[in-house]
């Protein structure tokens, strides 16, 4: 047995709200290949009930005073999706790795800035579509990849429930929270359609890039009744195959989310489960050279844990980069984008050249 102790990434955690309790906290602490160095958070309450139980071995109140600890070698940011690129940018301008939290940004323009500035810096910046590291999900792509030919079509939906948080409150930590918190200015959440867009479309979106490739144009057409909304988008990708996403918010019944992709030798039905059950989504990929289906079984369903040690993998083994870099969070952005003028303009609009916000 060898006693060389493995490489681990230090991480240090930007916001110690909701998600990074939930989620990335306890990712870092489990990680074989990270260790969770440093929680930073304005509200001081926060930062220090939280520390209590997930023990950095330090922590800041100032963002700029972890950025410039030295042995802070990468950062989650996990805080409000307006602060995201700013943070990101900081943290990269300090040669700071890092991990930013789905949606990279909230407007085309600064996403394209900041990976700009990303290429320039030779680091590495992954977006948090954690569905990426979904053992059936990344198994499904590699089928879509490798054995299944030329894609015809995709479906994909994402539908969350009225009762998701019945569940999430049985399901996640108890959430401590602070009235001192960094909150963006106004209310974020008055715009349904765009909270809805930048927190969970993209989600969807990335899952159809990640299995079908880059998006080229979009119809979208967008229903409103009883307080729920339902998108259904009518996609081309760049291979000439065309997609469906619906995205809606909330289904009368439990979460719903999958897809099914069409092709050449074969075809991928996936059903996905509410994340928090941390539980590997159920895929089929059938074979039309034996006549078999395929089911992995994904074991590990820590999508958050897998995410961070894929990150750490790249930073400190130069692995291939397996989640969203910078190029995938601003085709995200932009697609979203692409979605709200569809809507405004009940066309058919090409992604490319989008701007603005979403």
């Amino acid at each position: 047995m060898s006693d060389v102790a493995v490489p681990k990434l230090r991480i240090g955690v930007l916001g110690a709200g909701a998600i990074s309790q939930a989620a990335h906290l306890e990712a870092c602490r489990k990680a074989r290949n990270a260790t969770l160095y440093a929680i930073c958070d304005a509200a001081e309450d926060l930062l220090q009930a939280v520390a209590v139980v997930h023990q950095p071995c330090t922590t800041f109140t100032d963002y700029d005073q972890m950025l410039a600890d030295p042995n802070v070698d990468a950062v989650i940011v996990a805080i409000a999706d307006q602060f995201h690129v700013a943070m990101a940018s900081k943290a990269i301008a300090a040669g700071k790795h890092v991990l930013v939290e789905k949606p990279m940004g909230v407007n085309v323009e600064e996403c394209e800035a900041l990976t700009a500035q990303v290429g320039a810096s030779g680091l590495t910046l992954q977006v948090g579509t954690m569905r990426r590291f979904d053992e059936g999900i990344a198994y499904a792509h590699e089928f879509i990849t490798e054995e299944i030919g030329e894609v015809l079509s995709m479906r994909a939906w994402y539908c969350d429930s009225t009762h998701r948080y019945a569940i999430t409150d049985a399901l996640q930590p108890l959430i401590r929270t602070s009235g001192g918190a960094v909150r963006p200015p106004g209310d974020p959440k008055a715009n349904r359609r765009s909270y809805y867009l930048l927190g969970h479309a993209s989600h969807l979106v990335d899952t159809a890039r990640f299995l079908c490739g880059e998006i080229v144009s979009l119809r979208a057409e967008l229903v409103e009744k009883f307080g729920a909304f339902s998108w259904f988008i009518s996609t081309r990708f760049a291979d000439g195959s065309i997609g469906h996403l619906d995205l809606t918010m909330s289904v009368r019944m439990d979460w719903f989310e999958g897809f099914h992709v069409y092709g050449e030798r074969g075809s991928v039905v996936a059903r996905s489960f509410q994340p928090w059950y941390l539980r590997t989504s159920e895929v089929e990929c059938f074979s039309e050279s034996d006549g078999l289906y395929r089911r992995p079984l994904g074991a590990d369903g820590h999508f958050w844990r897998r995410q961070v040690e894929g990150f750490a993998d790249t930073i400190l083994n130069g692995a291939p980069q397996r989640g969203a870099d910078a190029h995938d969070g601003l085709a995200a952005v932009r697609t979203l984008v692409a979605i709200q003028r569809s809507l405004d303009s009940g066309e058919e609009v090409e992604v490319a050249g989008i701007v603005g916000a979403v």
